[in-house]
């Protein structure tokens, strides 16, 4: 098996026909969103939240679904290192994802919020929320699923990647702005279905053909069975602390403040780390089996081109389906929850009508997300890794603080505490330091950061009440 050849020469019309099925689907669940309720209360929160109404199966789809557009990202980890990807993209994040389910969702729900950085004006104050938007926006601005598309497109019909990034995200923008989060949510219900079915059969397929765990043990390097996969510990656990990113993370927020009740959250998340786990699983040992039988492939691709070529005629359509969904269904989250911060959050007092400066500002995002991804096409960890460690590093802390320690960090307090630990961990990234230090990564800078900033200071002023803006 060499992927020699664009995927295109390896569809038969009958995928094309399933391919074409699957996309048709996802267009009418968006239309059916779109038009599911005519005359809404409140035009604003019916677009941003679906008027807070999803309903627990909805909950589960659409936040299974956004969780895996980056699924180029999860197949070049698991080539290069293994089941590395299995314990910092899953593990991780399943203990994440029970925190949240068991500590936060309730107290998430006491905010009637809009959005993340509207949660965090609720919590600390005005200040506190434009700081929040900026680094929220930058944190969801989806440069690796933009670039994700681009790949898939120029893998599956030979279009340039740039191309593909283009048009493709012109028309994830098209049917997002349209509907709003309705669209959103109903054309996750179909991807998650379809994406969870693709992966599943891969995996089927492939013991079938060439046996299980006693054929990837004589095929693959005995590091892509070590949990650190050949990388440092200390690089391993950053993943863990960018995992707990999960805790403030954009999307979770927009379903909990979209659901009906606190009890549809909190079910929702532990139903979905169920899924998570399973879906884990199967993109995982999918991809080992890439690495087996195509060592010589681009590890961004392998897993793609294995399954192409694995797969009969009408489960090739069916599975590409799957891949185009699962980019899709977070391509589209995140391009809607980002045009949320720049409208709602960052210029909400410049436009009176919100909905038309959401629309707007989608196709902005859109644009910056391509020019980005064009400007930093490169390793799909590093992305992450960079956006994610500024994230986690900068909001973490004082917004987990915030729920612990009600009313005791002040506006002015959390601004500090953010601005500084990203100015530590840019110092800390371009400073020359000694080799030993270099081995310190900046994350756990800003982290160290932004915690003594904070529990200093609330040490110091015990009887903070929220509306004192002095440190």
């Amino acid at each position: 098996m060499l992927p020699k050849l664009k995927i295109i020469s390896y569809l038969s019309a009958a995928d094309w026909w399933v391919f074409g099925l699957v996309l048709a689907l996802t267009l009418a669940a968006a239309i059916y969103g779109h038009y599911r309720k005519k005359r809404p209360k409140n035009n604003v929160l019916d677009y941003l939240l679906m008027g807070r109404q999803l309903t627990l199966p909805l909950f589960v789809a659409t936040l299974v679904a956004t969780w895996y557009g980056g699924i180029f990202g999860v197949n070049e980890i698991t080539f290069n290192y293994g089941i590395y990807n299995f314990v910092t993209q899953g593990v991780f994040w399943y203990a994440a994802y029970l925190i949240f389910a068991f500590f936060i969702a309730e107290k998430v729900a006491r905010y009637q919020s809009v959005t993340l950085p509207d949660l965090a004006g609720s919590m600390f104050g005005p200040k506190a929320a434009k700081v929040a938007a900026v680094f929220t926006f930058f944190y969801i601005t989806p440069v690796a699923y933009v670039l994700s598309l681009g790949l898939f497109l120029n893998m599956a019909f030979g279009i340039s990647v740039l191309q593909g990034m283009v048009f493709g995200t012109l028309f994830v923008c098209l049917y997002t702005a349209w509907g709003g989060f309705k669209s959103v949510v109903f054309s996750d219900l179909v991807q998650f279905g379809v994406m969870c079915s693709s992966v599943l059969i891969v995996v089927l397929y492939s013991v079938h053909d060439f046996g299980g765990l006693s054929f990837l043990k004589a095929n693959l390097p005995a590091s892509h069975f070590s949990i650190t996969g050949g990388n440092g510990v200390m690089n391993t656990l950053i993943w863990g602390f960018i995992a707990l990113a999960t805790l403030i993370d954009p999307s979770f927020y927009q379903r909990c403040f979209a659901a009906k009740s606190p009890a549809v959250v909190k079910k929702g998340v532990l139903i979905s780390t169920l899924v998570w786990f399973c879906f884990d699983v199967c993109t995982t040992t999918g991809s080992l089996y890439a690495r087996a039988l195509l060592p010589q492939a681009e590890p961004a691709e392998a897993y793609f081109f294995y399954a192409v070529q694995l797969l009969p005629p009408g489960l090739k359509g069916f599975f590409i389906a799957g891949i185009l969904a699962i980019i899709l269904s977070t391509l589209n989250s995140f391009l809607f929850i980002a045009a949320n911060t720049l409208s709602f959050d960052l210029l909400r007092n410049r436009f009176k009508n919100v909905v038309l400066s959401n629309r707007i500002a989608l196709f902005a995002v859109g644009a910056l997300a391509v020019g980005m991804s064009y400007a930093l096409h490169g390793s799909f960890k590093e992305i992450w890794l960079t956006l994610g460690s500024y994230f986690s590093a900068c909001l973490l802390m004082p917004i987990l603080l915030g729920y612990i320690y009600p009313r005791r960090i002040s506006d002015n307090l959390f601004v500090a505490s953010a601005l500084s630990s990203a100015f530590m961990m840019t110092l800390w990234k371009v400073c020359a330091l000694p080799p030993f230090w270099r081995q310190v990564d900046a994350f756990y800078i800003g982290v160290l950061t932004g915690a003594v900033i904070l529990i200093l200071n609330l040490r110091q002023n015990k009887g903070y009440v929220k509306g004192t803006t002095d440190l």
